[in-house]
C-alpha cells in the first residue's frame, strides 16, 4: 500500500500580492488554507505547510524551508525531504479549488511515474503535481546548479503528463488549477463567489 503524503508550498514573498499571506485569503466564507486542508484530509494525515509563518495550523505540520530563496523547487525539495509517503502531492498556497478527487488521481498515477502532472492550454502546472521519492536527489542536483525552473526537473524523471480532457470528470480545469496571484485576480474570484457550485 502506497503511503501518500501533501504539501501546501507557502514560502513565497508573494511581491505582486504586497506581501501578504496568500493562503488566508477568504474564498466562500473560508480561508484558502482551510480549504485546502479539507481536502487534503481527505487523502492523507501527512500534511506539510512548507515555509509558512510559523502559527499553529490545524491537521498540518509546518517546515521550515530547507532552501529558502531557490523557489518552488527548494519547496518541492523540502516537501519530499519531510515527508513520509511514497507519494507527495504539493500545491501552491493560493489555489482554492482543488480538490480531494483531482489530488487523488494524480497520487494514483505516481505508480506509473515519478511526477504525475496536468498539462492544459496555458502549460504545465507543477504546483498541483504529485511526485515520488525518487525525485530528491535529481532535485538536489539541480538546486546545487542552481537550475530552479521546475518544469525542467521533467527532463530527469519519467512524467505522466495529465491532459485537460482527462481532468474534466473533477471538474472544470481553469476553476480546480486557478490561483490568485494579483490583488486583480482575487477581485475577479470574489466576483464569482456564491455564483458557481
Amino acid at each position: 500500500m502506497i503511503m501518500w503524503s501533501a504539501a501546501i508550498l507557502a514560502g513565497g514573498a508573494a511581491r505582486r500580492f504586497g506581501g501578504c499571506d496568500k493562503g488566508a485569503l477568504i474564498v466562500d466564507g473560508r480561508s484558502i488554507r482551510e480549504r485546502q486542508i479539507m481536502e487534503l484530509s481527505r487523502l492523507t494525515s501527512d500534511i506539510l505547510i512548507v515555509g509558512a509563518r510559523p502559527a499553529p495550523v490545524p491537521l498540518a505540520r509546518i517546515v521550515s524551508d530547507l532552501d529558502p530563496g531557490h523557489g518552488p523547487l527548494g519547496g518541492l525539495h523540502t516537501a519530499l525531504i519531510e515527508s513520509t509517503g511514497d507519494s507527495t502531492v504539493v500545491v501552491a498556497c493560493d489555489m482554492p479549488y482543488i480538490t480531494a478527487p483531482l489530488l487523488h488521481h494524480l497520487l494514483a498515477l505516481t505508480r506509473e511515474a515519478e511526477i504525475a502532472v496536468p498539462r492544459t492550454d496555458s502549460g504545465y502546472h507543477p504546483l498541483c503535481a504529485a511526485y515520488t521519492r525518487a525525485c530528491i536527489e535529481p532535485v538536489a542536483r539541480r538546486l546545487a546548479d542552481g537550475r530552479l525552473k521546475m518544469t525542467d526537473l521533467f527532463a530527469d524523471v519519467r512524467v505522466r503528463e495529465v491532459a485537460a480532457e482527462e481532468l474534466e470528470p473533477f471538474g472544470d480545469c481553469r476553476r480546480l488549477l486557478s490561483n490568485v496571484n494579483t490583488p486583480d485576480e482575487y477581485r475577479e474570484l470574489e466576483a464569482l463567489q456564491g455564483h458557481q457550485p
